[in-house]
């Protein structure tokens, strides 16, 4: 009698596993990188290929930085297109973008890189006033359009300052000018406030306050991680910025049949 016994339990313990298999949690493998402010899809280009060498799905969204409504636009673009759930990154004004793109069901998780992290209701442009004024935005270049551009000066010595000389200076010859209106715009929604987030502090960071990077981690009650770098950590440090990517994409894993299609 005791064989049928053990048959019966081994077969009732094959059923659970079976009927559980579809709730078992599984680690997002989609990608969305925003960038932000005097720059474009290419500040991840150091990123991405460790990402994708880890088989992960990648996506560098290019922002058109004409007004926060076009960006989270874009990024709403760029969410459509992926098949299950995303970790969603953004640096710089790309942590506005995502805060509100964020809402986006197929999100499972946010990393803040330098960024920006407002509450609903918050401009960009009021939330620095408490904290020393950036020197890389000492004084930006404005156009007849009203878009600003920073200086090869400023880019090289404030905004990318830990990256060779050589180097800032692509990074000064690609950016992408911003919309000044941008900076007023206020975003509708918070995802950080439902969302599990992760946020880099770049400890030698001209572009935007340490500290004020530290209030966003602290407020969002963010997985915090500070390197010692400058406002661009994804192309000083892009290993670094890379691990804290896939630690989310792990520890903010979804069950699979919760996972948005």
């Amino acid at each position: 009698m005791k064989l049928p016994r053990m048959a019966a339990t081994a077969l009732a313990y094959l059923v659970a596993v079976a009927l559980a298999g579809p709730a078992l949690a599984q680690p997002v493998k989609n990608i969305v990188l925003v960038h932000g402010a005097f720059a474009d899809g290419s500040s991840w280009a150091k990123v991405i290929p460790i990402l994708q060498s880890k088989g992960y799905n990648v996506t560098a969204v290019q922002n058109p930085l004409t007004s926060l409504a076009d960006d989270v636009a874009a990024t709403n673009r760029a969410l459509a297109l992926q098949n299950g759930p995303v970790i969603l990154v953004g640096h710089s004004w790309g942590g506005v973008v995502i805060t509100e793109a964020g809402m986006d069901p197929k999100v499972a998780g946010l990393v803040y890189v330098a960024a920006f992290g407002p509450d609903s209701g918050e401009a960009v442009g009021d939330l620095g006033k408490a904290y020393p004024p950036p020197p890389a935005l000492a004084a930006p270049i404005v156009d007849k359009q009203g878009f600003l551009s920073l200086s090869t000066e400023a880019v090289v010595k404030h905004f990318a300052s830990d990256l060779p000389p050589a180097e800032a200076r692509v990074v000064a010859a690609t950016q992408e000018p911003i919309n000044a209106s941008a900076f007023a715009a206020k975003v509708s929604a918070a995802a950080w406030k439902t969302k599990p987030s992760w946020y880099i502090v770049s400890k030698l960071d001209g572009a935007i306050a340490p500290d004020e990077e530290r209030f966003f981690a602290k407020r969002m009650k963010a997985t915090t991680t500070e390197l010692n770098t400058s406002h661009v950590p994804m192309l000083s440090q892009p290993k670094a910025v890379a691990a804290v990517i896939m630690d989310a994409a792990e520890k903010a894993s979804v069950h699979s049949d919760e996972a948005p299609h």
